[in-house]
């Protein structure tokens, strides 16, 4: 089993598969242990049933049967209507049917830094996991269990509406459904107009007011005259939940609503963070886990006790592609004060989060040089595996995307010194 870099490059589909991006091949994919991948691949119900739960509370929550705050707080700088939307006695069923955590692989597991329900890399994974099979390798998920579970979302056929401001991932998106058939079919979504085909959504809702016919696709789905996924749900595509998880107020309410196993699965995957909130705290309390009474005790801290990861939650134009994220030991002590002071100044229309550092262990994988020849690069992985939800809500993996950035690196993303591989 070989693969050479220029039979990878000859293999792409003509226009490429990211716009204009690019990345490190690799003439071996990703390689996880027995274990590493079993317990990866069992994540799709356990993460299915979270943004169950979620949204069941964000509704109880909006319904005043838990404290209304909950609600308050995920709907900030949220228009009305979409609020609205969300509430919609005959949403209360839509879910996300394509589920991406993003796994730091840590010394001791996985550390999940985001759930994403409008994930990028479908149609690179679908690529790879077939080029990298063809080659000989026992890819995760098999040559096609990308392409099959992007199917089962819309199994007669549909249109998947990609915007301007996810255009990068056009190329993918078209070599996916040029594979699906001719029942399938990628359209701009700026001038789309409801035609009763079914519609896999590809933009970020905070974008919303790019799209003319967004209202009308969610008033649509409302209706149930649409078929679309993911859902008009905006809370569901925030990192609060990732915070709330740990929240002391709410902490009798997860384990009331989640089975055991699960809840402590993701509290396992989930590092430990907190909601910034400028509200100031009574005289004998504290931010747990923080050992500080304010964000301003917070924002001093040394760089030993910045191993800490600020965030902006979503509903942002930089909430995807690490753009809205900030790793407190990796800047100056000044800056990281004015990141904190402006996350707490936003608070009321933006929320942000802050969570716990955890360090992604090194690793050695080999790597084509630009002439060909192979060197080993020592890095760092996330892991990205794709969990499909058919029609009958049964929920599948697809596959898994691994992105192996150098070591030097503390955030882990697409990157032109990158590498992207499937996974053994």
């Amino acid at each position: 089993m070989k693969l050479g870099l220029s039979e990878l490059r000859g293999a792409l589909p003509e226009g490429g598969l990211f716009g204009g991006g690019a990345w490190r091949w690799s003439p071996e994919p990703f390689r996880l242990s027995p274990a590493e991948a079993r317990d990866m691949m069992s994540l799709g119900h356990p993460l299915a049933r979270f943004q169950q739960t979620c949204d069941a509370l964000y509704r109880r929550s909006a319904a005043e049967k838990l404290p209304g705050w909950l609600a308050e707080l995920l709907d900030r700088g949220k228009p009305d209507w979409m609020v609205g939307m969300q509430r919609a006695p005959s949403t209360a069923d839509q879910f996300p049917r394509v589920i991406r955590p993003d796994l730091i692989l840590t010394e001791t597991g996985f550390a999940m830094s985001e759930l994403d329900s409008v994930p990028g890399g479908i149609g690179v994974a679908a690529w790879l996991a077939r080029v990298y099979s063809d080659a000989g390798f026992e890819v995760l998920g098999g040559p096609d269990g990308m392409s099959d579970g992007f199917r089962s979302l819309m199994p007669g056929g549909g249109t998947v509406l990609v915007s301007n401001e996810s255009a990068d991932y056009r190329p993918e998106m078209q070599w996916l459904v040029n594979t699906l058939g001719p029942e399938w079919k990628v359209a701009d979504a700026e001038s789309y107009q409801p035609d009763g085909r079914d519609l896999y959504r590809f933009f970020e809702l905070f974008d919303w007011r790019s799209i003319p016919s967004v209202r009308k696709l969610a008033e649509g789905a409302a209706s149930g005259d649409i078929r679309i996924t993911p859902p008009f749900k905006p809370h569901l595509e925030d990192k609060l939940w990732l915070a709330l998880l740990w929240s002391p107020a709410l902490k009798k309410v997860w384990e009331n609503s989640l089975r055991g196993n699960h809840l402590k699965r993701l509290q396992e995957l989930v590092p430990y963070g907190w909601v910034l909130d400028p509200a100031p705290l009574p005289p004998h309390a504290a931010l747990p886990r923080l050992d500080a009474h304010s964000w301003g005790d917070v924002a001093a801290f040394s760089q030993k006790e910045r191993q800490l990861v600020l965030k902006v939650s979503g509903f942002h134009e930089t909430a995807w592609g690490s753009r809205g994220v900030f790793i407190g030991h990796d800047m100056p002590a000044n800056e990281w004060a004015e990141r904190i002071a402006h996350a707490l100044s936003q608070s009321a229309r933006q929320p942000w989060i802050l969570q716990k550092f955890r360090e992604g262990r090194l690793v050695t994988h080999p790597v084509f040089r630009d002439d060909g020849s192979v060197e080993m690069m020592r890095g760092r992985v996330r892991l990205c595996p794709y969990f499909f939800t058919d029609g009958t809500g049964g929920t599948r993996f697809g596959g898994c995307l691994a992105t192996i950035v150098p070591a030097d690196k503390k955030k882990i993303h697409g990157m032109s010194d990158g590498v992207l591989v499937p996974c053994v």
